[in-house]
């Protein structure tokens, strides 16, 4: 059992408190998906013997790719890999790319599985996040992508966000809950430096965010979401009965997975390995037949600490007799 993460880099503008690897040029787009597809043969035969039975698109934005651009990595994936026929299959999107159109294309892809950037329900959080979707697209997109037949449907949101009241985030919570999701990912705002939001917080255009009155939201969304039957199942992550994130799932476990594309890592139960940080300097070495990259042998004192650390992330915790 393996995964394989694409991770597409562009996006159409930068939210505040992002510090992945994108970029809001489009510009070698094509050459940037044929060099994915180089990587894909290049290193068809790390996965060999084993079956995918998650693949998933990250970003960045991969809802900005075109169906036929999409259909050009699965055809590849499909052709080089063996795919279980059940495999989850996800990609991450924002709200304003998923007009019916979009997602009609989406349905007759592989992909059964969206996970939908809303990040907050209120337009000043929108508007100070420098998101490109509103709130009207965030309500109504979740409702479309259902109607379309999509039924695994994950949202992300934010918690701690500088002037995120208490009635603010329960209003979110409670909006999230009425829609037809089967996931839900919420993460505590981390100020990562070199972004926009660490550099208003330091020319005081923004307030700093409040450790407490996250841990308050927090604790309400955990109290909120297993009352209405979507328990946490990881730190972060929250879902109704059999629809947890496999892919993610796995990460935390330890299963291998090929990471393709700039900055995308991946893990063969050994090695963890990591691709250059820079559209240009991944094209260039792909067109040279060639990869870019560093890597780690993990010790097995360094893989016995990550197990202890994602463990506990994760509800289950540790079996003491897997300690042994």
């Amino acid at each position: 059992m393996a995964g394989i993460y694409l991770h597409i880099p562009f996006c159409k503008q930068a939210c505040h408190y992002c510090d992945f690897h994108f970029s809001t040029s489009q510009r070698g787009r094509d050459e940037l998906l044929d060099a994915m597809l180089i990587e894909l043969k290049m290193r068809a035969t790390e996965l060999q013997g084993q079956e995918v039975s998650t693949i998933y698109l990250g970003g960045g934005t991969p809802s900005l790719l075109s169906y036929d651009e999409l259909m050009r990595l699965f055809e590849e994936m499909y052709n080089l890999f063996v795919v279980d026929a059940r495999a989850e299959i996800t990609i991450e999107t924002n709200p304003d790319d998923l007009t019916k159109v979009y997602l009609k294309a989406l349905k007759q892809s592989p992909i059964n599985r969206l996970s939908v950037g809303v990040q907050s329900f209120r337009e000043e959080d929108l508007k100070a996040m420098n998101r490109a979707h509103s709130k009207e697209q965030a309500l109504s997109c979740i409702p479309n992508a259902a109607d379309m037949g999509f039924n695994n449907i994950s949202i992300d949101l934010i918690f701690g966000w500088p002037k995120l009241e208490m009635n603010d985030w329960m209003k979110n919570v409670e909006i999230a809950f009425s829609l037809p999701i089967t996931h839900l990912s919420c993460y505590g705002l981390t100020v990562e430096s070199k972004t926009a939001l660490s550099w208003q917080i330091v020319k005081g255009l923004t307030m700093a965010p409040d450790e407490e009155k996250a841990a308050q939201q927090y604790e309400y969304l955990l109290s909120e979401s297993e009352r209405l039957g979507f328990p946490w199942y990881e730190i972060s992550n929250f879902s109704k009965s059999g629809f947890e994130s496999k892919h993610n799932r796995s990460y935390w476990q330890g299963i291998p997975y090929l990471g393709i594309g700039p900055s995308a890592h991946s893990y063969n139960g050994e090695v963890r390995s990591w691709n250059v940080k820079s559209n240009g300097a991944y094209v260039a070495a792909l067109q040279r037949g060639e990869r870019e990259y560093e890597d780690e042998v993990l010790s097995h004192k360094a893989k016995f600490h990550e197990f202890i650390l994602t463990s506990l992330r994760m509800r289950k915790g540790i079996c003491l007799v897997s300690l042994r």
